[in-house]
């Protein structure tokens, strides 16, 4: 599990088959490597990688074809820009930003970003699999970044976020360009609701005022959570 906060950044070079080397290249990246481990986890570019070997600046990691497949470091861009690097969260540890799996939901791709007084906002489309847990102020990790939905457009798919220069300046965010593509990753809450919703199951399970069964999304609506 992640928080979204980016540690550092890397690089990554394809070592053929599925393996790939992550080197540190920022001056922050001693966070990523001072008790870094075999079998550690680390989100690069907001995928959870297993550490197979420590180096001196980097690690040794294997992406699955399913991995490749949904996400942005099966792309050739991967081989030519930043990657974002978050080691797992401890136990203790400060949750700065939400609960981010490390589990890509869907591409996206930047449609603008445009500089303002106090921030970037940046437009994004998203895929099918991932616009259905988008909500206006909700959470939404951008290339394992944690950040806020300001403006939802559901007929579009399209979503705005309001990035803060200090995240600007330390993530990947400032080499995209219109038409980059990133991995997006839903809230994880919004993924059990929806379960819980659509699941079809009969049980219930009885409380003073409702039952599972009835709450349907006219009812969460009603009561402000949708």
């Amino acid at each position: 599990m992640f928080t979204g906060l980016i540690q550092a950044l890397g690089k990554m070079e394809p070592l053929g088959g599925d393996s790939w080397q992550i080197t540190c290249v920022s001056h922050s990246g001693e966070v990523i490597m001072q008790d870094l481990a075999y079998g550690d986890s680390v989100a690069v570019d907001g995928v959870c990688l297993t550490v197979e070997k420590v180096l001196k600046d980097g690690f040794i990691a294997t992406a699955s074809p399913e991995t490749l497949r949904r996400t942005t470091l099966g792309g050739e861009q991967t081989q030519q820009r930043y990657v974002n690097l978050e080691a797992s969260l401890r136990v203790g540890g400060k949750v700065g930003g939400h609960f981010v799996m490390g589990h890509v939901d869907g591409i996206g791709r930047l449609l603008v970003a445009e500089q303002t007084a106090s921030s970037w906002e940046m437009s994004f489309i998203a895929s099918d699999a991932i616009a259905r847990y988008i909500v206006s102020k909700g959470s939404i990790a951008v290339n394992g970044i944690s950040l806020t939905v300001a403006a939802y457009d559901p007929e579009l798919s399209q979503f705005k976020v309001a990035v803060i220069p200090l995240t600007y300046a330390e993530t990947n965010l400032r080499y995209l360009v219109p038409g980059s593509l990133v991995n997006l990753e839903g809230d994880i809450l919004g993924k059990y609701v929806e379960k819980f919703l659509y699941s079809g199951n009969p049980n219930t399970i009885a409380t003073d005022e409702t039952s599972i069964d009835s709450i349907t999304p006219a009812f969460l609506a009603e009561h402000g959570y949708l």
